[in-house]
């Protein structure tokens, strides 16, 4: 066994009740359109290995209270075009429609639960790991499986019932989508030097404690910042920033001291922009970071930020990117996130994009295929390779001790 949990291989699925927790969440339009399926079409080969059995899927999509939290109809949809066995949808997690639904799938076929995260314990922040297996759901849905399977690599630094309540309660393996991100990354735990991380995105709590972490684990010669972090850390070092881009940041005030003791201990390892990219009257301009005066938005790196970063990518060995640099929904200030991009398809060695949104625009710029590792885990991947134990890869080395011996033959 490569690790200290099972997978797939390790058992007999034929004629198995499977419940499958997978990470299918995916960019959604006004009108429910999926925009990219990189995380659907991830999940085949997981899939293609429970051909003969009777398949459950599990899975969320946003979060309660942001526009793309919605059914996962649509993503079975997707599904059906995708492979070549009869999917079904049902708009029931664990009641008695669900549950009869599930009694009654035949070997080969599959079922799509809907949305785990229109549950309340599920998104509740004060249930501790070891009473996850207590929730309704995981008692409701036990009794009618055989097997547990974690295939949600994009949210395994989650501590919620659907990732690791059931690992208790079931013999429990990982999908090979599970194996295939832990064989990859765990090539970059004591990665090829210089090794480089680009943080961006809008995230700033998360992407703050990341980069202490990537530090404190000496992960990183150079971490590149973009996003939002942008924001914070160039006030820190005393630039004029503006209310106008302290505004975007909730509890901005809070991470200043933070930042100013990152560039204290470990300045030398933080490249900052140089020149940055805000919006004056509808339209990108440069601007030097020397001469901003807090009246416009920044939305991007500038120029000499990216010719900088860029050459600071190629000539590294591992390069981990996540987050978009800048405002890439908007084409004049994409600019920043897909020239680094670029720089990381001309990287000749070890490159990994930490999936979410930078992932997706990869795929829509038709780079994915040039970039070593296109993780489909944001947070997770980034979490994984700045040293943290994640929940579920825990929860999986358990439930391999609890099962031990009692595994499905």
């Amino acid at each position: 066994m490569k690790f200290k949990f099972l997978t797939l291989d390790d058992v007999s699925l034929a004629n198995k009740r499977v419940l499958v927790r997978v990470d299918i969440n995916s960019p959604i339009a006004n009108n429910s359109t999926i925009l990219e399926t990189t995380r659907i079409k991830s999940i085949l080969p997981t899939l293609e290995a429970l051909k003969n059995s009777k398949t459950v899927l599990l899975a969320h999509q946003s979060r309660p209270g942001k526009k793309d939290f919605t059914s996962l109809e649509v993503h079975a949809s997707v599904l059906k075009n995708l492979v070549d066995r009869p999917v079904k949808f049902i708009d029931d997690i664990f009641g008695t429609a669900a549950r009869n639904a599930i009694k009654e799938l035949k070997n080969g076929e599959i079922l799509v639960l809907e949305n785990v995260r229109f549950y309340s314990e599920e998104v509740a922040e004060d249930i501790p790991p070891e009473n996850q297996a207590q929730t309704i759901m995981v008692k409701k849905l036990t009794p009618l499986f055989d097997l547990f399977v974690n295939d949600a690599f994009a949210a395994a630094h989650r501590a919620q019932p659907s990732l690791i309540g059931f690992t208790y309660t079931l013999p429990t393996v990982a999908g090979k989508v599970m194996e295939k991100e832990l064989t990859v990354l765990n090539k970059i735990f004591d990665p090829e030097r210089p090794a480089v991380f680009i943080i961006g995105g809008a995230k700033v709590d998360t992407k703050l404690e990341i980069v202490k972490n990537i530090l404190k684990n000496g992960k990183a010669d150079k971490i590149l910042l973009g996003g939002l972090l942008v924001n914070v850390f160039l006030e820190a070092k005393g630039y004029k920033i503006g209310e106008i881009n302290k505004g975007c940041i909730k509890k901005f005030d809070s991470y200043i001291s933070e930042a100013k003791n990152i560039l204290k201990e470990d300045g030398d390892k933080i490249e900052l922009p140089d020149d940055v990219a805000i919006e004056k009257d509808g339209k990108r301009y440069e601007v030097s970071c020397n001469e901003l005066q807090g009246e416009n938005r920044i939305l991007d790196i500038g120029l000499d930020t990216i010719v900088k970063y860029s050459n600071i990518i190629v000539n590294s060995k591992t390069v981990v990117a996540n987050g978009p640099l800048g405002l890439f929904e908007r084409e004049d200030f994409a600019l920043g996130t897909r020239e680094i991009l670029d720089a990381m398809t001309k990287c000749r060695h070890f490159t990994v994009v930490g999936g979410g949104e930078l992932g997706g625009y990869a795929e829509i710029l038709g780079v994915s295929g040039k970039i070593k590792h296109l993780s489909t885990g944001g947070g997770a991947t980034l979490a994984l390779l700045s040293g943290e134990k994640l929940p579920v890869i825990k929860a999986l080395e358990e439930s391999a001790k609890k099962f031990k011996g009692r595994i499905v033959n």
